[in-house]
């Protein structure tokens, strides 16, 4: 498990599930108190705190039939934030969530973005320097779902794949450019899963799932939709060891087009 890990999952049980369009925002703010940055100004940091610095979009309209299998949306915002018609390009941007975390942590944290290259052999070494830190470290993918695995494989088909590399796991629970947090792996001879702390309590159990090292990367990679990646959330003083670590590994420090425009755009 990562650094801070501990502390972010027990955050994650308690503010299940994200607001509707709000998944980088609910991630965010997972990264902040797993980081013991639980206020600013008098005010809670939570996915709203973060959706409105971030200059969050939220679709006019619920679209349930868009979310997991059984979960009927939230839209109980505490804040007022921007709205758009089309739903396909509702949420949060890369750019506006690193902006969030920085100014809500009162540039405690430093909020990384790479945009890739995405690859099994990259995204561990990404898992690697995290997991070298000794503060708190937050990892945030902006995933295609497409290219997951259901959120509830049979115990059987995780130990096929963890000790042989069997790629007979379940199909996708559904297909979104989304934000989820990484927080853990499991390594056997087979490959590497992920443990990853999603947004909504159906998805695995209590919204925690594992995920097999190629299908994780080809997510976050996010070749057949507008662009993925990951955003390394450490203490400012790990910045330079991050930022010097991934270089090593291969990764380009950058922000994606995930599709999202700037809300600033709307106006």
């Amino acid at each position: 498990m990562l650094p801070g890990a501990d502390r972010l999952l027990r955050v994650h049980a308690r503010e299940l599930p994200q607001r509707d369009d709000l998944c980088g925002a609910f991630c965010a703010a997972l990264a902040l108190r797993a980081a013991d940055l639980a206020e600013r100004a008098d005010e809670p940091v939570d996915q709203d705190a973060v959706a409105l610095a971030a200059g969050t979009i939220v679709s006019a309209r619920s679209n349930p039939e868009i979310l997991p299998l059984g979960e009927p949306g939230r839209r109980d915002y505490r804040v007022s934030l921007p709205t758009v018609e089309d739903s396909a390009v509702s949420g949060t941007t890369p750019a506006g969530l690193v902006h969030a975390m920085e100014a809500l942590s009162a540039g405690q944290l430093a909020a990384i973005p790479y945009g890739g290259p995405w690859t099994a052999g990259t995204l561990a070494g990404a898992f690697d320097l995290a997991a070298s830190l000794t503060r708190p470290v937050a990892l945030l993918a902006n995933v295609a779902t497409r290219h997951l695995w259901g959120a509830r494989p049979r115990v059987e088909q995780l130990l096929d794949y963890v000790l042989d590399g069997a790629q007979n796991g379940p199909e996708p629970d559904w297909d979104v450019g989304h934000f989820a947090c990484v927080v853990g792996r499991i390594r056997g001879p087979g490959g590497s899963l992920y443990c990853v702390a999603d947004t909504y309590p159906s998805l695995g159990s209590g919204g925690v799932h594992l995920q097999p090292e190629e299908h994780l990367a080809r997510a976050i990679e996010r070749r057949d939709m507008p662009a993925g990646g990951m955003i390394v959330v450490a203490s400012a003083e790990d910045a330079q060891a991050v930022r010097s670590g991934a270089a090593a590994v291969g990764l380009l420090e950058g922000l994606w087009d995930n599709g999202t425009p700037a809300a600033e755009m709307l106006s």
